[in-house]
């Protein structure tokens, strides 16, 4: 049976950790290695003062770090975006903008308040972005995918897309990642946070044709690829961070419906029954007035993004935090969870 110890390493935006970049406020953090070996992590909903609202407002939004900064608290080294020491925002729209024509079958004049992040993958010299298309927080219309040649510093729509009804609704939420045996595997789930998992996986080379992608399904009492989806694992769950550490396996996932953000090892790698998997809590969700974030109890979490740089033994996470009351604290933190026992 393995434990964790868990201990927060430090924030890591807000007000004396992401002035220098014109962000308050924000949340999320994915974060994967680019091709040129510096950490990018991607954040959501960002604003200039430390709060859910006010000047300055964009998403997704990006920022570099150190990854010699893992093991003792990620820090920053710069943003993506034209603007000198300001994090633009990297996906081209207009909050609150009716877009025009039609995608995936809408007719022009769908109000998109935000486009919101939820995972980022580098194969070979290209990172992939994918963000959800949102008219209010749970109303997906679509989700697309979009590209950097650059290392992450500047972001261009790759002109694919998906439905946000695909699946029932369960292709809103994706984590992605390239598996030895050259598939990419996503989980995917809902955005309102009371549905459960998916499973797919496609070609690298054929990441951008949404007809490549093929689901894990059950039928005839066995599982098999090429079949409809089948929930992998049911449940209420947010935020997705599907992982390759050393080698090994992990998942982690913000479940609403336990409020918590678990670690799951994943032995036979993707299709690994999720049913019976070890689940092990880094995050305990708690009340505003009993919170110890040294030990992981935290109040309105979510979020959970593995980072590069863990190791089987030693996991660091991205968990963000929101006070829906007075909306603050917004932002994000590190917090490490090293594991114990076999």
């Amino acid at each position: 049976m393995r434990t964790l110890e868990v201990t927060k390493l430090r924030d890591l935006t807000g007000p004396g950790h992401t002035d220098a970049f014109g962000i308050g406020g924000t949340d999320l953090g994915a974060a994967a290695a680019a091709p040129d070996g510096r950490i990018v992590a991607v954040f959501g909903d960002t604003f200039e003062v430390a709060s859910v609202g006010g000047p300055g407002w964009r998403s997704p939004v990006v920022l570099f770090a150190d990854p010699a900064t893992v093991r003792t608290g990620l820090e920053w080294t710069g943003s993506a975006g034209p603007t000198r020491d300001y994090a633009d925002q990297v996906v081209t729209y207009a909050h609150g903008a009716r877009v025009g024509g039609r995608l995936g079958g809408l007719v022009g004049g769908t109000k998109i308040t935000t486009k919101l992040p939820t995972d980022v993958i580098t194969l070979g010299d290209t990172m992939y972005l994918h963000v959800m298309a949102c008219q209010g927080l749970g109303n997906v219309h679509w989700t697309e995918i979009h590209r950097s040649t650059d290392d992450g510093v500047s972001w261009e729509p790759t002109g694919t897309w998906f439905p946000g009804d695909l699946h029932a609704g369960l292709f809103q939420m994706l984590t992605w990642e390239l598996g030895p045996d050259g598939y990419v595997y996503a989980l995917t789930t809902g955005f309102r946070r009371d549905q459960g998992l998916l499973l797919h996986r496609v070609p690298p080379e054929r990441l951008l044709e949404p007809a490549a992608w093929e689901g894990w399904g059950f039928a005839d009492r066995t599982w098999d690829w090429g079949r409809p989806p089948t929930l992998v694992l049911p449940g209420a769950f947010g935020e997705l961070s599907l992982r390759r550490v050393d080698g090994q396996w992990w998942l982690a996932a913000f479940d609403a419906g336990r409020y918590r953000v678990d670690l799951i090892p994943l032995p036979d790698g993707p299709t690994t029954d999720l049913h019976r998997a070890e689940r092990l809590t880094v995050i305990a969700g708690s009340g505003w007035h009993d919170e110890d974030h040294a030990c992981g109890r935290v109040a309105q979490p979510y979020g959970g993004y593995i980072l590069p740089g863990s190791t089987p033994d030693e996991l660091h996470l991205v968990v963000s935090q929101w006070n829906t009351g007075t909306n603050w604290p917004y932002r994000a933190m590190h917090f490490r969870a090293r594991v114990r026992g076999d």
